[in-house]
């Protein structure tokens, strides 16, 4: 196998691919985090954060404590944000 270049890029390595989609973002009836935040038109701290809550207790082993602070950091960010818009 040849060795890439370190300015190697491979474009579509960001691309979503359905079969790659971790189920911790997919819920019950098969909507996910980003479609429930696509239909409320969040702006961006305020979709992170509730994407936080909703894989809350499903990515990590923590009973949720880690996505609870993510998400509050993310709320915090929103309300300076608000704050600081005149």
């Amino acid at each position: 196998m040849l060795e890439k270049s370190k300015y190697y890029y491979e474009y579509d390595r960001n691309k979503p691919h359905e079969d790659n989609i971790p189920k911790y973002y997919i819920g019950k009836n098969g909507m996910m985090a980003k479609d429930v935040c696509d239909q409320f038109d969040l702006p961006y701290h305020l979709a992170t954060a509730l994407t936080y809550i909703i894989r809350c207790k499903k990515k990590h082993n923590d009973k949720g404590v880690s996505d609870i602070k993510k998400a509050m950091a993310h709320l915090k960010f929103e309300l300076s944000r608000i704050a600081n818009y005149k």
